[in-house]
């Protein structure tokens, strides 16, 4: 399924507002991590699966940078389950 740009922008602003890193004791929004947009799109990428599927897929995708490049982890080993099912709640919709 391919959404339009409007569209793309509505589900890059969810994912901003509602889901977060977890490091230490801090939650750090992906809108302000600038890692929205690239998550919004790679989920975008998923859209013909369900919305598990779909979410743990995006999130594997996309790369985190630490460390001016030293290290780099998917998104999925950062976030917490809970922002796991927050993320298949939001591609509902989306997904088949």
């Amino acid at each position: 399924m391919n959404i339009d740009s409007a569209q793309l922008r509505e589900l890059q602003l969810a994912i901003a507002d509602r889901i977060y890193l977890q490091v230490q004791n801090w939650n750090l929004y992906l809108g302000d991590a600038g890692l929205s947009e690239a998550l919004a799109i790679e989920c975008q990428a998923h859209f013909n699966d369900e919305a598990n599927v779909a979410a743990q897929k995006a999130l594997e995708g996309v790369e985190v940078v630490l460390g001016k490049g030293k290290t780099k982890l998917p998104l999925s080993n950062l976030v917490s389950s809970d922002q796991f099912f927050e993320l298949e709640e939001i591609l509902a919709p989306y997904c088949r």
